[in-house]
């Protein structure tokens, strides 16, 4: 099983839309994916959720998470500490999370992100290369 963080857009676009994303709900259900997540993560998940432009009621909300997320997802505590290497602040919690977990994967569409590449050991990697990863384990 591949252990990774997803960033908010990731997550989002995997649960509410179809394309390459969407392919990971499967992969997570299927335990060929762990998401790693933090208390900070769950929050930004939850206050993205709620969006109006994406239409959900707080019990879809709820509903989505209990059952589609929460269920597979590997949760962690994180100490916050700063990354210098980020242009945008906000970033720092997914590779906190990543790093405080040890896993090798952070999976964005985040160009600030993507930019790095890496941050120590974890690759920073868009969703079609990490899914190609994905293909090369049974």
């Amino acid at each position: 099983m591949i252990r990774a963080v997803l960033d908010t857009n990731v997550l989002i676009s995997a649960l509410l839309f179809t394309g390459p994303p969407s392919r990971l709900v499967p992969a997570w259900q299927a335990a060929r994916l762990r998401p790693v997540v933090s208390g900070a993560i769950l929050d930004e998940y939850l206050r993205v959720l709620a969006y109006p432009k994406f239409e959900l009621t707080a019990s879809e909300i709820r509903a989505l998470l209990e059952e589609e997320v929460l269920p597979f997802v590997e949760t962690v505590r994180v100490k916050p500490a700063p990354i210098k290497q980020l242009r945008d602040p906000d970033d720092a919690k997914f590779v906190a999370c990543a790093l405080t977990a040890g896993v090798r994967w952070l999976v964005s569409g985040d160009a600030d992100l993507l930019t790095l590449g890496r941050v120590e050991s974890v690759e920073i990697v868009p969703v079609t290369a990490f899914l190609q990863q994905l293909k090369r384990r049974p």
